[in-house]
C-alpha cells in the first residue's frame, strides 16, 4: 500500500458529527496510522427546540468515541447552529472557517461536496473555499471533496453538480476501522437498506474499490492542487 506522505497535515471539515466518518473515515484512519496529524472540524451542533439537550450530548459523546477509534489528532467544534447555517451571516461563517484554517495550517483539506442536498453542506463548502483562498504561502496545497451517503446522492444530478470521484484512496486495511467508528454513532446508525447502515457504507467502499481494482476505497473529487517547490 503506497504511503500518503504528500498529504501532510490534514483538516477534515464536517458540517455535522458523523459526516467526516461517512466521507473519509477510512482515509482518516489510514493517515493516522501512517503518522499524519489528522484534525477534524465539526461545524455545527443542534440547539433547542429543534434538538434536545440530551440528544446533542449523546451525539457529542458518540463523536468523541468515533474520533478515538480513527485516532483523530484534535477535534475542533465550532458550535454553529445545525440546519440553520443559512441564518448565519456569510461574513461570520467565512471568518469562523478562516480562523480555523489559519490555526491548523493544513496541507490538505477534505470538504463536503457542494452538490450535497443539505444546505449546511453547501454553505460549509463555500465558506471553506473562501478560507482556503491561495493568498499566501501557507494556503492548503490540495483540496478534496468527499461523498456523504444520503446527502451527496440525493440531490438532482445532472441538474445539480454530480459527484464524480477522480481520486481513490485504498482503505482495505482500515475499512473495518471506519465501520467501527460509524457504529459508535449509535443514534445515527440505521437498518439496511437505509443508506446510513453499516451494510451500505461497506457496499459503497467495495464499489469504489472495485472501480479501480482495489478491495475497498473511498472516492474523492480533487478540487485544487498546488505543486509547490520543496
Amino acid at each position: 500500500m503506497g504511503e500518503l506522505k504528500h498529504l501532510g497535515r490534514v483538516l477534515v471539515i464536517a458540517p455535522h458529527p458523523d459526516d467526516e466518518i461517512l466521507g473519509c473515515g477510512g482515509t482518516m484512519a489510514r493517515l493516522a496510522a501512517e503518522g499524519h496529524d489528522v484534525h477534524v472540524a465539526i461545524a455545527t451542533q443542534g440547539y433547542p427546540p429543534a434538538f434536545s439537550e440530551e440528544s446533542v450530548a449523546q451525539v457529542r459523546r458518540e463523536m468523541t468515541n468515533a474520533h478515538e477509534i480513527v485516532r483523530v489528532t484534535k477535534t475542533h467544534v465550532l458550535d454553529l447552529p445545525a440546519a440553520a447555517l443559512d441564518q448565519v451571516p456569510a461574513s461570520e461563517l467565512n471568518a469562523r472557517l478562516g480562523r480555523l484554517v489559519e490555526e491548523v495550517e493544513p496541507d490538505t483539506l477534505f470538504l463536503p461536496f457542494v452538490g450535497d442536498i443539505h444546505g449546511d453542506h453547501q454553505l460549509i463548502f463555500l465558506a471553506s473555499m473562501v478560507a482556503a483562498r491561495p493568498r499566501h504561502d501557507k494556503a492548503p496545497s490540495r483540496i478534496f471533496c468527499y461523498e456523504t451517503l444520503s446527502e451527496t446522492n440525493w440531490y438532482a444530478a445532472p441538474i445539480t453538480p454530480a459527484f464524480v470521484p477522480n481520486v481513490f484512496v485504498d482503505i482495505a486495511d482500515t475499512l473495518q476501522v471506519k465501520l467501527d467508528a460509524f457504529a459508535a454513532f449509535e443514534s445515527q446508525v440505521r437498518r439496511f437498506p437505509e443508506e446510513r447502515s453499516i451494510e451500505a457504507i461497506e457496499a459503497l467502499a467495495r464499489v469504489r474499490g472495485a472501480a479501480v481494482h482495489l478491495r475497498a476505497a473511498e472516492g474523492f473529487m480533487l478540487i485544487r492542487e498546488i505543486a509547490r517547490k520543496a
